[in-house]
């Protein structure tokens, strides 16, 4: 793989503009870029491989936000062209990068301008800029960008295995079940604390990892925990997970405690697939778990993975098939996407897999027939085949939790290891993060110094 030496007289630029090169297979030895902004017009200059281009827009931005915003677009909108007619490739989602595509269209209408045109200009295709109006249509009914929302996140970073596309901080139980008690105890002080980081709570969501890999006394104390926060009876979420530590037991704790919907993640419905990427359980073992969370009414969030390695287009769409046929009623539909610490990247310096946009294709298809509607949608850098993420809702049940998080219209105290809190100034268009430290021993050892800087972060100091 070539790797493109690039420079820029803006040093913020350099990694927008590298996003843009690393959607090609084929690239430059060498882009040369500058910049300038006079007389209400942008100005980027570019020379790749010796041939110069200059592009021009013309804008009036209204503060400093928005002008680092037209500077960035710009940018990438020139740099795209130019290497898009170099090597004959027109991208699904065009010069877009760095920026879910429902968050860009909002920004537009907000500012009373038509984002389809800029979607256009961008060089989206078509089927993708209806896709985006379709998820602002069903998104319709829950969106609500009002200060003072909130997501609660609940973090149990556990699975049973690790599997081979995973760059979660996780680990399998077995090694990490010796910081079990005090991770617990910690993370009860935790969700105490939360209670007066929380405005009009919309969601919870416990998640992992993998938490259905608690024994179920264990289960309860986290469950207890959300229950002296969760007052209002909103939608609350536990991603249960893999089939193979589902249990009649979990599932009662569960209703008992109030939690309206649950996820369960197949990602494939072949055995060969799953053998392949690690899961030591069979399709069987899917069956059994969707079969058993019926009896219990409720809503079922199941997830599937687009390119994973070996899987063909008929095993794919045999997948969607059979989530279809299991009633859950959000599916969801991800691109393979390797990042740091996932073992298939490290056994890959770069993956290309030509299926990928026809498994999205018929996915899309699939679940139109079937009823669904799509409700949210986000993009990842080093996404096999340039595509998307797409939530997929029976109308009437979308997830409010994805919708919060993915569109980051309210605050999301966050608890646990690797929990990354989030606080939105709507108003000012304005999201901060804080980060409680990734690894179970840092956490433990500094759950005092956590809580008094998330309340601090939040304000409440």
């Amino acid at each position: 793989m070539t790797q493109t030496a690039l420079k820029t007289d803006c040093a913020f630029l350099e990694n927008e503009l590298l996003d843009v090169v690393r959607l090609f297979e084929s690239r430059p030895l060498c882009v040369t870029h500058s910049f300038r902004y006079a007389e209400g017009i942008f100005y980027n200059d570019f020379d790749v491989d010796g041939e110069k281009r200059r592009f021009s827009e013309a804008a009036q931005p209204k503060d400093e936000v928005e002008y680092k915003r037209f500077e960035r677009r710009f940018a990438k909108l020139g740099l795209y062209e130019i290497l898009s007619e170099k090597y004959a490739r027109k991208m699904p989602w065009g010069a877009l990068t760095g920026i879910r595509p429902t968050k860009l269209a909002y920004t537009e209408k907000e500012a009373g301008r038509d984002f389809v045109s800029l979607f256009r200009k961008m060089g989206v295709a078509e089927e993708n800029i209806a896709l985006v109006s379709e998820v602002l249509k069903t998104q319709e009914e829950i969106y609500e960008k009002r200060d003072g929302n909130s997501d609660l996140f609940v973090s149990l970073p556990f699975c049973p295995t690790k599997c081979s596309y995973c760059s979660f901080i996780t680990a399998p139980i077995d090694k990490t079940r010796a910081f079990l008690p005090d991770y617990l105890d910690c993370l009860e002080r935790e969700l105490a604390a939360c209670g007066e980081l929380i405005g009009n709570l919309r969601s919870v969501y416990i998640g992992g990892g993998t938490p259905f890999v608690l024994d179920p006394p264990d289960l309860e104390r986290v469950l207890k925990g959300v229950a002296a926060v969760r007052t209002n009876g909103c939608e609350y979420t536990v991603e249960a997970g893999r089939p193979d530590v589902f249990t009649e037991e979990k599932l009662r704790l569960l209703k008992e405690y109030g939690v309206t919907r649950i996820c369960v993640n197949p990602q494939s419905f072949s055995d060969a697939t799953l053998a392949r990427i690690g899961r030591k359980h069979t399709a069987a073992d899917l069956y059994r778990a969707f079969e058993m969370s019926a009896k219990y009414g409720f809503d079922v969030n199941a997830d599937l993975i687009a390119g994973l390695t070996g899987e063909s287009l008929e095993e794919f769409v045999f997948s969607v098939k059979e989530a279809v046929k299991t009633g859950a009623e959000n599916i969801t539909v991800h691109c393979l996407c390797l990042k740091s610490g996932a073992k298939l990247k490290e056994e890959c310096a770069y993956l290309e897999n030509p299926l990928v946009s026809s498994m999205v294709s018929a996915s899309r298809e699939i679940l139109r027939d079937a009823g669904y509607l799509p409700y949210y949608m986000y993009r990842q850098k080093y996404q096999v085949g340039n595509n998307e993420n797409v939530g997929w809702t029976r109308p009437g049940k979308a997830c409010v939790y994805n919708v919060d998080i993915m569109e980051e219209v309210a605050d999301n105290p966050a608890a646990g290891a690797n929990a990354v809190s989030k606080k939105v100034t709507n108003g000012r268009n304005r999201i901060e993060r804080f980060a409680s430290p990734k690894d179970l021993k840092t956490y433990i050892g500094k759950i005092d110094e956590i809580i008094a800087k998330k309340k601090s972060f939040f304000g409440r100091i």
